[in-house]
């Protein structure tokens, strides 16, 4: 058994230690919205918060987060008002969705650091986190929009 905290709850997962944490917060846990995209760190659709750090998931094994809180795309804010998500849909991110919760999540870790980002930093930051569809352009524009309505 491991005990954690996800989405501020304690929770004790009957898993193998080195199952990644991704497959624990979809099949164990059923909170879909942390997607797999490819596995190996590079694209970012897992992205979750460990101890509020942005975190992927897929390459993060289950014995890691012993202890420590994770944070997923459900826990952001329950009821999906957060400033992030709300931009997301004023500004017509998603084409495919696929990637926003991951995204997300590190947007929101960015903008828990620094609140008011230039476009550069906003940039620099998201690097990594890839979207098929190509919305830069809109996903830069909505966390200007978030950090503003902050």
């Amino acid at each position: 058994m491991t005990t954690f905290m996800i989405n501020g709850r304690a929770i004790d997962v009957d898993a193998a230690p080195d199952t990644p944490l991704l497959w624990v917060i979809r099949e164990h846990l059923k909170l879909t919205g942390t997607k797999f995209g490819c596995g190996i760190a590079q694209c970012g659709a897992c992205t979750v918060h460990i101890d509020g750090t942005p975190t992927r998931s897929c390459v993060t094994w289950l014995d890691d987060v012993a202890g420590r809180e994770v944070t997923t795309i459900e826990g952001l804010s329950p009821d999906g008002n957060h400033p992030l998500q709300r931009a997301w849909i004023a500004e017509q991110v998603p084409q495919c969705g696929y990637c926003q919760s991951g995204q997300i999540m590190q947007a929101a870790a960015l903008l828990e650091h620094n609140p008011n980002p230039t476009r550069e930093q906003i940039v620099d930051h998201m690097e990594g986190n890839i979207c098929r569809c190509g919305t830069y352009v809109r996903i830069i524009s909505a966390i200007q929009r978030a950090a503003q309505e902050g």
